[in-house]
Order: C-alpha cells, then sequence, then structure tokens
C-alpha cells in the first residue's frame, strides 16, 4: 500500500481547475441574486485561505466578504493580557501560553516585552507540553494562559483532567476559552453599547470548521431559525470555501434559510460528545466575556467551575489583578474589523504605523488575524 503523506489530505481541495470550476457556478448562480449579499467568515482561518488563494477576485461583485471575530489571540482585551503580564512577572513563576498570545499587546506591553525584562514566558503547541515543564521545575508554580475557541478548550480540560487525577501541584490555570455562537448573536443583535449591530452587513454565515468538529453543527441552528441567516459549515481548504459560498447563494436563490454542512468529512450534526463532557465536567459560562473592540457578550467565555477554585489563578491571584476596562489605540479599528463593519485598509495605520513587526491592533498580531492577512495577501486583491 502506498505511504499517505499530509499534502495527500489537502491537494485535491486546492486543485486549480476545481476552484475555476465552483467560481464559474457561482457567477452564474450570482446573476439570479436580487441583492447584493455579504458572507461573514466567523473565522480567522477562513480569513487567511480566502485571502492567500485569492478567491475574492474569482467572485461576482454582487458576493462580498465580511471579516469576523474568529481569532482567538485578536478578540482577547487588554486587561487580560495584562493578567498574564502580571502573573508572568511573579517570583518563582512560568507563565506557559500558546504561540500569538506572546506578541499582542496590552497596557504594560506583551508577553514578549515581559519576557524580555527577565519574566519566564513560554509558549507551547500543545497545552499538554506544560506537564514536562511542571515536571521539570517542581520548585516554581506553572500558571497555564489557556486561549482559543471551542477547538482548543478540550485539551485545556484535558490539562485539568491529568492534573487533578495525578495530583499535581505545581499546575494553576487563568481561563480566556471563548464560544463562537454567543459572538455571532451579539453581531446580529447586540446588547452593548459598543457593537452597531443594526448596521451591520452580515447576510449569511461560513461556519468554523475545527470548532464544528467539536461542537457540532447544532450550535448554529438558530441562525435560521430565529435570525434568518444561513449557515454553511465549511472546511478551510479552498475547494470548501467556494462549495459553501455556492451552497449559501443557491440558498437565496430558492428562497431558503438553512444550516448545512460542506464538511460532512469531519463535522457532524452532534460533534464531539466526549469533549462536550469533558468541557462540562470543568467549566461553566461566564456572565459576561469583554471581547476586545466587542464589548461584553453574555455568556460567551468560561471560566473554572468553584470546586476548582484551587488551581484556578483568577481567584488565586484576585488581589493583583486589575478588572479595570482599558481602551485600545484611538487609531487602530479592530473593533470595527472584528464586527464586519470594516476591512483591514480602511484604517488609518494599516501597513505604516501597524505592521506585523510593529502591530498596534490584535487584528494585525496573530497569524489568523483579519489585518496580518490583508498585510500578507493583499495584493491577491482585485
Amino acid at each position: 500500500m502506498a505511504e499517505l503523506h499530509l499534502k495527500d489530505l489537502y491537494d485535491g481541495f486546492r486543485n486549480p481547475e476545481v476552484i475555476q470550476g465552483f467560481a464559474k457556478l457561482i457567477n452564474e448562480e450570482a446573476k439570479k441574486l436580487s441583492r447584493p449579499i455579504n458572507i461573514m467568515e466567523v473565522c480567522g482561518g477562513h480569513t487567511h485561505s480566502i485571502m492567500k488563494f485569492g478567491l475574492p477576485q474569482l467572485l461576482p461583485e454582487n458576493i462580498n466578504f465580511v471579516h469576523g471575530p474568529g481569532c482567538p489571540v485578536c478578540i482577547m482585551p487588554k486587561e487580560r493580557i495584562d493578567h498574564a503580564y502580571i502573573l508572568a512577572e511573579l517570583e518563582d513563576t512560568i507563565l506557559v501560553t500558546l504561540g500569538d498570545m506572546i506578541k499582542v499587546p496590552g497596557s504594560k506591553g506583551s508577553l514578549q516585552d515581559a519576557r524580555a525584562k527577565g519574566a519566564d514566558v513560554r509558549f507551547v503547541y500543545s497545552p499538554l507540553d506544560t506537564l514536562k515543564i511542571a515536571q521539570e521545575n517542581p520548585e516554581k508554580k506553572i500558571i497555564f494562559f489557556a486561549i482559543g475557541f471551542e477547538t482548543t478548550t478540550p485539551m485545556t480540560t484535558s490539562l485539568i483532567d491529568i492534573v487533578l487525577k495525578k495530583g499535581i501541584k505545581n499546575i494553576y490555570f487563568h481561563i480566556n476559552h471563548v464560544t463562537v455562537p454567543e459572538v455571532m448573536v451579539e453581531l446580529i443583535d447586540s446588547r452593548d453599547e459598543h457593537v452597531d449591530s443594526y448596521n451591520n452587513r452580515i447576510d449569511a454565515f461560513l461556519g468554523p470548521s475545527h470548532v464544528s468538529v467539536i461542537t457540532g453543527s447544532k450550535i448554529y441552528e438558530k441562525f435560521p431559525r430565529e435570525y434568518g441567516r444561513p449557515v454553511v459549515v465549511a472546511g478551510f481548504e479552498p475547494v470548501d470555501v467556494m462549495e459553501a459560498i455556492l451552497m449559501i447563494v443557491r440558498q437565496f436563490n430558492e428562497g431558503r434559510c438553512e444550516l448545512e454542512i460542506e464538511y460532512k468529512r469531519s463535522v457532524s450534526y452532534d460533534g464531539n460528545l466526549k469533549a462536550q463532557a469533558l468541557i462540562e465536567n470543568y467549566f461553566e459560562k461566564t456572565d459576561l466575556f469583554k471581547w476586545r473592540g466587542l464589548g461584553n457578550v453574555p455568556e460567551s467565555g468560561y471560566k473554572l467551575r468553584p470546586q476548582f477554585a484551587d488551581i484556578d489563578a483568577e481567584k488565586i491571584y484576585a488581589d493583583i489583578l486589575p478588572r479595570e476596562e482599558i481602551e485600545d489605540h484611538k487609531l487602530c479599528i479592530c473593533g470595527d474589523i472584528l464586527r464586519g463593519m470594516a476591512k483591514p485598509p480602511e484604517c488609518t495605520i494599516f501597513g505604516t504605523a501597524c505592521k506585523p513587526n510593529t502591530p498596534l491592533g490584535s487584528c494585525m498580531v496573530s497569524s489568523e488575524g483579519a489585518c496580518a492577512a490583508y498585510y500578507k495577501y493583499g495584493n491577491l486583491l482585485k
């Protein structure tokens, strides 16, 4: 039997002829639309695929991408980054987090700045790498600064599960996991003064792929039913995105408003029930979670359940962690970009004062940020 290589899993989904074929079908269907439609890709991974493969230039003018808040690093407010900075400065402490989080600026600077000043800050590719760090540093407190959507939440709960079952005493958690459906509701029907949802430009959603593997597509049922927005859960590859767009356009032409799954090879209706049970065991929803540039979104974040307070860094260090909200740079329009009200080139500091190596806003920091995508692939636009 021939050896399977990673590229074998995606080559077919990047086939130029197939992409062009879908583009032709979309252009034919788009001629029947009664009005232009705006499709929001909620996930930052979709944004980068769309930009990297130049998909906007393949679409007719009456189909427009609206970029959403699906970058877990981009939406982290300055006050929570300050929490990480303060915890990293504690004596005999190692702060551990995931990749891009190190570069996001808070009011005190980034975790990269804290490390330059002597703090022990480490980034890992998997939360489970924290176990080795704790084992090698038994005399130190290891604080895992957990971030991400439903995709990475089960990995954090798996780490918690191991820590508790093995009785590991030097690992603590600062939880910053957020959930997708609640912010989608906020973008359509906001209850926060920061979000001008009544002027939003969202006609349909591309549902996230990896998030949906965990949650199942069931979490999006309310959007066609209650808000009149179709949702098509799509994979990250360009063929996936193009097929999902075709499915959305056909819904509009056929007078349908439904939840559909394009990414059927990985996403089911129910999702990963074991992962969901693990999340339910250790986490509960917060009343509010502040999203950078979006304001306070009800029940959109997780926190540790009260019975796990002895490993909850937010509670253990509550007396030194500030609660005041901190505003973003006045010239940065990341908030407008994250809620689909503007695109990166509309920002006056995009590509000038704000670049990947000198980011003023969070959307330029992360590899999933819309500004970073436009900076890297903007030459592919029409």
